[in-house]
């Protein structure tokens, strides 16, 4: 069975699906592995690496794609300039980042080439399914960075310092949302020296948040915010009325705001209001990890740092492809993990009555079996 693994070609985007240390596990499994010329160099892999363990270096995209059994990306199916999915020979299976909901023309065009899709950032949150989980894993690295950036434009120290000048005292920062990228950057911040303080609509993950070293605060809420698997659900409108007044609150008395809010892992709320950015200190930083999901904050610009009463608004756009080597290195082995459970007689095995490929799968057969997505197409009139 070949695995065929293609340039990642979307801008801004220096990740590679498959690394080769996870070459090597495959084909020890018994895969033949084809990879588009080129398609690692950006997060530092070279060709002659693959070459050297027996992967085959492909010139041409379209025929590599249409000598594939398991397609492997990071990203949906391009489409400007590439037609990846037309490529794809039907009942070809794909196995990536997706993000169904927000690449429904992607979607579509795998459907109608009756290609069997999985996306990773849909793996149930299970105990069994945590080495596949693409999403936690790159959401661990944008936590990380989000703080990095952070602490460069703020126009202070991060942490505590005793100098023959006096001291100087550490900054505050406000994390909002403790899934795994809050997590992170809770952890960064403080290892970095910095006061933080956290939210989440979720009050069962306080104690996550403190085992990090941060301080909890929220409210009581009315009505449950879990969705389960570890995501959270919009609140009712009395509770995010009060949400609102608690966050105004913490923005007003912080140097460092980091957002991290998604609704089921994929669109961000809107948390953060013009009016509360007005009443931050000038010098301020926010940083909004939500921008990829459209942004937590008002007055965010996905993909770039504006600047309102002195107060930065940071939003940056797929973060983790600023740290490709070890992003590609996390994500192949995911993948690695994904194929390495349902591989049988040297070969992957569909089988949807397994609860993570039933939760993955998004197309099959020329239909969007994912009903969130059939739903999205629906409404779209797609």
């Amino acid at each position: 069975m070949r695995i065929a693994v293609p340039k990642e070609t979307s801008a801004g985007e220096r990740r590679v699906a498959l690394v080769p240390e996870s070459c090597k596990k495959l084909m020890q499994a018994g895969y033949d592995i084809a990879i588009e010329g080129s398609a690692g160099e950006a997060a530092g892999f070279l060709d002659a690496e693959y070459r050297d363990l027996g992967v085959s270096v492909a010139p041409d995209p379209a025929a590599l794609l249409g000598s594939g059994d398991l397609v492997l990306k990071v990203t949906a199916p391009a489409a400007a300039g590439r037609d990846e999915a037309g490529w794809m020979r039907p009942g070809t299976i794909y196995l990536g980042s997706l993000m169904p909901l927000r690449n429904l023309e992607a979607v579509r065009a795998l459907a109608a080439r009756k290609i069997t899709a999985f996306s990773t950032d849909a793996i149930p949150r299970t105990t069994r399914a945590q080495a596949m989980d693409t999403l936690s894993s790159m959401a661990n690295i944008g936590g990380y960075k989000g703080v990095l950036l952070a602490a460069v434009e703020l126009p202070k120290y991060f942490p505590m310092l005793m100098t023959a000048a006096g001291m100087v005292r550490p900054a505050k920062v406000f994390v909002i949302g403790a899934g795994v990228a809050g997590l992170q950057a809770i952890a960064t911040a403080r290892r970095l020296g910095a006061n933080v303080v956290a939210t989440d609509v979720r009050p069962e993950v306080k104690e996550q948040i403190e085992s990090v070293g941060a301080k909890y605060v929220g409210i009581e809420l009315k009505e449950s915010a879990a969705a389960g698997g570890g995501y959270a659900k919009e609140l009712s409108d009395d509770d995010r009325r009060r949400q609102s007044e608690l966050l105004a609150q913490e923005c007003a008395q912080s140097d460092v705001v980091i957002t991290t809010a998604l609704i089921g892992g994929v669109f961000a709320p809107r948390l953060i209001s013009g009016d509360t950015v007005k009443t931050m200190k000038p010098g301020s930083v926010i940083v909004d990890l939500g921008a990829d999901g459209g942004g937590n904050c008002e007055l965010s610009t996905p993909g770039e740092t504006v600047y309102v009463g002195g107060v930065a608004i940071m939003a940056p756009l797929n973060l983790p492809a600023t740290m490709p080597y070890h992003a590609s290195l996390l994500f192949s082995r995911n993948l690695t993990a994904f194929i390495q459970a349902f591989t049988k007689d040297k070969a992957f095995q569909l089988d949807f009555n397994d609860d993570i490929q039933q939760g993955a799968l998004i197309t099959h057969d020329g239909e969007v079996k994912h009903a969130r997505t059939r739903e999205a197409l629906q409404q779209a009139g797609l």
